[in-house]
């Protein structure tokens, strides 16, 4: 199926994945805890004052965000996903999770942290589209995305991490970071393009 023609991959999917705890191993695979930890050591603050993160499964990506974030809110399109990530979160007042389809179901108010990963190949191009120019709208003036994506292509996804990344960049040019290496890129924009030493004034 071409990028062109794709169609975002259907509800039911993630309904049947979600029989599971932990259908894509968040909470045992060293690949996914290392994943994380450089997801956040991309970020240029050690603080954001209201995040989202798109697509948070069972919410161990969750709990890792919530400690740098005063308010965080996390969503995801299956039921089943959403409860687990609520368990998974319950002790943290901050952080709210709520059951959304995207690019249909959107959240109001400005973000100065997103978090989009392993999320977009599951879109349409024209769904990644709109989703990007709204992610766009969504940062406050002082905001960050961060997008992280599995590079192989499988079948339930209509894109792979390449051509994420690739209709993420037509909307928000070239990230200030990247990591990448032979399963995962990782990349990063702010509105502002200001780099960690500028904002501690070291230059």
């Amino acid at each position: 199926m071409s990028a062109s023609s794709a169609a975002t991959t259907d509800a039911a999917y993630f309904s049947a994945l979600y029989r599971e705890d932990d259908p894509f191993g968040y909470r045992t695979r060293w690949y996914e805890a290392r994943k994380r930890a450089l997801l956040l050591a991309m970020l240029p603050r050690a603080e954001f004052a209201s995040a989202w993160e798109l697509g948070c499964s069972n919410g161990e990506l969750t709990v890792a965000l919530a400690g740098r974030c005063a308010r965080l809110l996390a969503t995801d399109l299956a039921p089943r996903a959403v409860a687990l990530a609520q368990r998974r979160s319950a002790e943290l007042a901050h952080v709210r999770v709520a059951c959304m389809q995207h690019p249909a179901q959107w959240p109001a108010g400005r973000f100065d942290l997103i978090v989009f990963s392993e999320v977009g190949y599951y879109l349409g191009a024209s769904e990644l589209a709109d989703a990007g120019r709204r992610l766009r709208d969504s940062l406050d003036p002082d905001g960050v995305l961060v997008a992280a994506h599995w590079l192989h292509p499988f079948a339930e996804a209509p894109l792979d991490g390449r051509q994420v990344h690739a209709g993420l960049a037509c909307v928000f040019g070239a990230p200030d970071c990247r990591y990448v290496d032979d399963d995962v890129l990782i990349e990063l924009w702010s509105t502002t393009r200001r780099s960690v030493a500028q904002r501690e004034a070291l230059r």
